[in-house]
């Protein structure tokens, strides 16, 4: 099972031909927005009310369990991006530092954070404009407003969004930062009107108790209840920074802008989801608004707020295509390092136009999605995104320390503080959230990997360049 260790030295994962090198132009604000742009999305304008319901006002607690969590990891993942500033985030780490098939279970599980989160926030995009076109007096027909198991045809308006973000992506990676920017601008001034119009109607009677199912998670009266157990949920609010350190061979100054966008973007969104679920808390009875499908909204409209309402629904179609941009970038990226590598077909690393992006796999990516968001459920599906993503971070902390021990001279333009603490706290961490998904997803999350595995060794252990080399 030699092949199953071999690892891809650090100079071969910077030294790639000049053909398949991603072309470098971010600089540290477009990746703080491309963090700021996965976080803040679905999470902020759905998860607040669902938090709140499993863990009464302590749901503050809960957004900051999650927001220290993905801090500790972000520290060991800007000092792996930083040290490997190559392409495919956790993936490329596993492959220099765990072996090859590690880094294909990391790549693979990638998929279900990336690909899958992105039909979700495409389905729930939908949902909004839907409402929103209905709110101005436009009805679509119904068989084009969901898939066949919703007693639909296809979900249009999801399949449509896909479509266009697709089509920004293959124009390259600047200029989908770009457009990102603004599309986080709008979302930020969004939230700050929802804050400055909620602050004034905080009554301290809306926090007490403040606690009221405890701190772990417990079953109660047949529902799951506790800061924890908003928090497994909440979670999956968070998914995003990562995605900026696939980014990695496309900055212009990696030491810097990485450092800053992976830590700066966490740090910020955690803080805005703070303030916001504080506000919300505060503002109106948790009990009432954690039942909606539009919290934020719905606070809104009770505080008589009708106008603020209507533009935070608003806010919510058009924060949510830059969600999908930043995942299937992200996907894309590592799909792309795969192909390089020789685990995934070597033809769709190529590099077309003028802008050097991988364009074939852009578009089979979102041909992908587009698919899935237009044809399929994604209510229970979407909960895998959280075990992939978890297994993502436990692997990029393990990394860290790994190579501290093997490596302790390797040069690192970001070194982690207190690895030997902030690192291990990442693995348990998320080894504590993991446990705490419902037994159904770990047990569908353990058939996906195998499914990988199977696949590994049917094509990417014969094809593999590393292995052809040794």
């Amino acid at each position: 099972m030699a092949f199953w260790a071999r690892r891809k030295s650090l100079d071969a994962i910077l030294q790639v031909e000049e053909s398949r090198r991603l072309t470098p132009t971010l600089s540290w604000p477009h990746l703080i927005a491309l963090g700021i742009g996965a976080i803040i999305g679905t999470g902020i304008y759905t998860l607040t009310g669902i938090g709140a319901e499993r863990a009464g006002p302590a749901v503050i607690l809960a957004f900051a369990a999650c927001g220290v969590l993905c801090v500790f990891a972000a520290l060991a993942y800007a000092e792996m991006a930083t040290m490997i500033p190559a392409a495919g985030s956790a993936y490329t780490y596993a492959y220099a530092v765990l072996g090859e098939g590690a880094a294909w279970i990391m790549g693979w599980s990638l998929i279900l954070e990336y690909s899958v989160t992105c039909s979700a926030v495409a389905v729930g995009w939908s949902g909004y404009m839907v409402g929103l076109l209905r709110s101005i007096g436009v009805t679509l027909p119904a068989g084009l407003l969901a898939g066949p198991q919703g007693g639909g045809v296809v979900n249009l308006p999801a399949v449509l969004i896909v479509l266009a973000v697709t089509g920004l992506l293959v124009r390259g990676a600047k200029e989908s930062a770009t457009v990102n920017l603004g599309l986080v601008a709008i979302k930020i001034v969004a939230l700050c009107v929802f804050v400055a119009l909620t602050f004034t109607a905080i009554r301290p009677a809306h926090f007490t108790p403040f606690m009221p199912y405890g701190f772990t998670s417990q079953t109660i009266n047949g529902h799951t209840k506790g800061v924890m157990a908003a928090a497994a949920i909440i979670f999956f609010a968070f998914f995003g920074f990562d995605a900026v350190s696939t980014s990695a061979e496309e900055v212009k100054n990696p030491g810097r802008d990485l450092t800053i966008g992976i830590i700066g973007s966490m740090v910020i969104s955690t803080v805005i989801y703070m303030i916001v679920a504080a506000c919300a808390v505060g503002a109106w009875p948790y009990a009432a608004f954690a039942r909606s499908n539009e919290p934020l909204a719905f606070i809104l409209r009770e505080l008589h707020h009708p106008l603020a309402a209507f533009a935070i629904a608003a806010a919510a179609v058009i924060a949510l295509p830059s969600v999908i941009l930043v995942m299937m970038f992200g996907q894309t990226r590592v799909f792309f390092v795969m192909a390089r590598d020789g685990l995934l077909p070597h033809g769709l690393s190529r590099l077309q136009g003028r802008r050097g992006s991988p364009m074939a796999l852009t578009l089979i990516v979102g041909a992908f999605v587009a698919v899935v968001a237009g044809l399929f459920r994604l209510d229970q599906i979407a909960e895998l995104s959280n075990a992939g993503t978890l297994l993502a971070f436990i692997c990029v902390s393990v990394c860290v320390m790994v190579l501290r021990v093997r490596s302790p001279d390797i040069p690192r333009l970001f070194r982690c503080p207190a690895v030997w603490i902030v690192a291990p706290l990442s693995v348990a961490g998320c080894l504590y959230f993991t446990i705490s998904l419902p037994p159904a997803t770990l047990l569908r999350f353990a058939v996906w990997n195998v499914v990988g595995v199977i696949v590994y060794l049917c094509y990417g252990r014969r094809k593999s360049l590393v292995g052809s080399i040794n």
